[in-house]
């Protein structure tokens, strides 16, 4: 009996270690990570336009992966630093420091991207601004990071996008690599915080000008325009142009429009496929999912950010943006398939945030929405303070929805901050569109609901945010953005974003439950038996792990 029991055991071992050496390591794990970040989707393009995809990409996610189907963001501001930091981190602009996508330091006044270096330079395009980069203004550790040091620096971790800061921030401190487009050249690039010199693979990628094939012809609907019914007719005039156009309608002349702005080829779907067509090369260079230990791939599809801020959601150019998206995941899934072997790799895929209707959409409709004008309410705060204290010039700006005082200023002047701050509150809360304005002082004693009292604490970092935080009706925007559309609210057409994990030990299935934006750092740490990142407060998703 007692040898039956010791023959059986060594079959265990025996198999968990074939299923270990199968999946790169000892501690059972995928052989790779893959993270899609959609910028700007909104959680119900996952089926408004379900009917219109492929078997091979969102279908093949829903079928064969887990959603998790009431995913929300529970920090302001929902813009897209903050996302990528959020998703990565399990944390909030609180204890992360990314508390939007720039800010104005609090102690010098100095305004800041949020992955800028000034002691870095470009690699892979000469003397760009473009290329001084890197995520040390990143207070905490990604799962990426996490993962590097559980491995002892075996794992290989490379972040990809058109947007810097999407690639940089996912990737974390301690990656092999990070890429993003150069506008001038047209080319992907790094900088020295990672490498001094690009792969030849990137080099020769970058040689081949991918760009110029997607501007031999027009960018033209995917099907015949009358199919898109999903979508407001075209020529709205509440969308927006590409650089030269006279109408925002389809074909859109993207040769045109790029040699006016370089820039304009991020607002095609051709900017998607470009970046997953670049992981694909990424995979063979890095050899991911090959070695060692798990690897990681972070991917960030920008696109949809671009065409959804110029064209808004309801436009034809968002839906023909996610079919053609579609067929980009459906062949990238396919190549993870033939490379890495299904099963044998976790993908998930979420959004940074999502985005409001345009207001003249919404009012053509009868919704409430109207627009603000921040530079009026500034100017009008910085008389009502000169009158009263004799002080000019108190406020420094308005960004991320708050407002900054010039502390140094005020503190020089001997002026009354808290009858600033008081006088600044009062007068918000009467403005039209406003529904909130708090004292960050004092926002526990503020007539806030949950979640949005939770939200705005976590989005508040003492060095890097404003004293006074604004939140304004459902479907308000900023007067910039009369055409197309932006984000930043705590709303759930900004905050409501999909969820989907697929592949090596996931289940298919769903859940309705509430799940936080930061849960999903510390789902990847219970699958991948690792720690969390190091300012992690969210928790894993018991019900994708207890399937």
């Amino acid at each position: 009996m007692r040898k039956s029991f010791f023959l059986l055991g060594l079959i265990f071992f025996h198999l968990g270690q074939i299923r270990a050496q199968a999946t790169g390591g000892f501690l059972v794990r995928p052989r790779l990570v893959v993270g899609i970040v959609v910028d700007q989707m909104r959680w119900d393009y996952l089926y408004r336009y379900y009917d219109r995809y492929s078997e091979g990409g969102f279908k093949r996610l829903l079928k064969q992966g887990f959603s998790c189907e009431n995913t929300y963001i529970n920090y302001l501001p929902s813009s897209t630093a903050v996302g990528h930091t959020c998703i990565y981190s399990g944390s909030v602009p609180s204890i992360t420091g990314i508390a939007g996508n720039d800010w104005t330091d609090q102690l010098t006044g100095a305004r800041v991207y949020c992955t800028d270096d000034s002691t870095v330079k470009a690699v892979g395009v000469s003397a760009s601004p473009e290329g001084k980069m890197s995520p040390r203004n990143l207070l905490v550790t990604t799962i990426t990071d996490e993962l590097r040091m559980a491995t002892n620096y075996q794992s290989r971790v490379v972040g990809v996008s058109l947007k810097d800061r999407a690639a940089i921030l996912p990737a974390g401190h301690t990656a092999n690599a990070a890429y993003w487009m150069d506008d001038s050249s047209g080319n992907f690039i790094s900088s020295t915080y990672y490498m001094n010199k690009l792969p030849q693979k990137v080099e020769d990628f970058n040689k081949s000008k991918p760009i110029e094939q997607f501007l031999a012809g027009n960018w033209n609907t995917l099907y015949p325009i009358s199919t898109y019914v999903e979508s407001d007719s075209d020529n709205r005039y509440y969308e927006g142009r590409l650089p030269g156009e006279v109408s925002p309608v389809f074909p859109h002349h993207i040769n045109a429009a790029y040699a006016k702005n370089h820039e304009s080829f991020r607002t095609t779907p051709f900017g998607n496929t470009l970046t997953l067509n670049f992981a694909k090369l990424i995979l063979d260079a890095y050899q991911l999912g090959m070695g060692p230990a798990t690897d990681f791939l972070a991917i960030n599809c920008a696109s949809t950010d671009y065409v959804g801020h110029v064209f808004g959601p309801n436009s034809i150019e968002i839906e023909d943006t996610y079919l053609r998206l579609d067929l980009d995941l459906a062949s990238f899934l396919s190549a993870l398939d033939a490379k890495i072997g299904r099963g044998q790799y976790v993908v998930f895929l979420t959004a940074d945030h999502g985005a409001a209707h345009a207001v003249n959409y919404s009012q053509e409709n009868r919704m409430p929405a109207d627009f603000y004008s921040a530079t009026d309410i500034l100017s009008n705060l910085d008389q009502l303070i000169a009158q009263k204290y004799g002080l000019s010039k108190a406020i420094r700006s308005a960004g991320n929805y708050q407002i900054n005082f010039d502390l140094d200023k005020i503190a020089a002047a001997n002026a009354d901050l808290e009858g600033i701050k008081k006088l600044v509150v009062d007068y918000l809360k009467k403005q039209p569109g406003v529904s909130y304005a708090v004292d960050m002082d004092h926002v526990r004693e503020a007539a806030i609901p949950e979640p949005i009292r939770t939200m705005i604490v976590n989005g508040y970092n003492y060095k890097r945010s404003g004293q006074v935080q604004v939140i304004f009706q459902p479907g308000w925007l900023e007067r910039y953005a009369q055409t197309g559309t932006t984000h930043g609210t705590w709303n759930p057409y900004d905050t409501h974003i999909p969820l989907i994990f697929m592949g090596w030990d996931i289940q298919p299935g769903a859940t309705a439950n509430r799940v936080q934006m930061t849960d999903i750092a510390p789902t990847l740490a219970t699958l991948l038996h690792i720690q969390p990142p190091s300012g992690n407060i969210g928790t894993p998703i018991v019900d994708l792990l207890s399937r």
